[in-house]
């Protein structure tokens, strides 16, 4: 998308987060869009960190959208690494979707890192129905 004033290319990238809770069950879902940044995840860490530390031993399912995400900075990859070992523990089931063999190969070297099962699919249906089983 082009700017009318500038005539320059405008690009979009971040993250958007929404967190659900009942009982000790967390509900996360993340879209993401183009290449992520430090700053994104300044922004989105102190909330996934907040959402994660009130509940004891929290039992998190998350549903990650990554169909329009382009990548990570450098400095924005080892954030995600840190947060990833931070939270090792605080996940059951993640299920990511996208549209890339580059995002499929990524989610696989997630699961590295976290203890609870990460799970690459497609479509956001087929990922949906993975995480709401038991």
């Amino acid at each position: 998308m082009l700017n009318k004033e500038t005539g320059k290319e405008i690009t979009k990238h971040g993250l958007s987060i929404g967190i659900e809770r009942s009982g000790i069950h967390i509900f996360l879902s993340l879209r993401v869009v183009g290449k992520l940044t430090h700053a994104d995840y300044e922004t989105i860490t102190p909330m996934i960190d907040a959402a994660l530390s009130e509940v004891k031993e929290p039992k998190v399912k998350a549903i990650v959208d990554i169909s329009d995400m382009d990548g990570w900075e450098a400095r924005a990859a080892w954030d995600d690494f840190k947060i990833g070992l931070k939270h090792k523990n605080d996940f059951g089931k993640i299920a990511i979707y996208g549209n890339k063999h580059w995002q499929e190969m990524a989610a696989k070297i997630g699961s590295w890192f976290i203890s609870g099962e990460i799970k690459y699919f497609g479509n956001e249906t087929d990922a949906l129905s993975w995480l709401m089983e038991n």
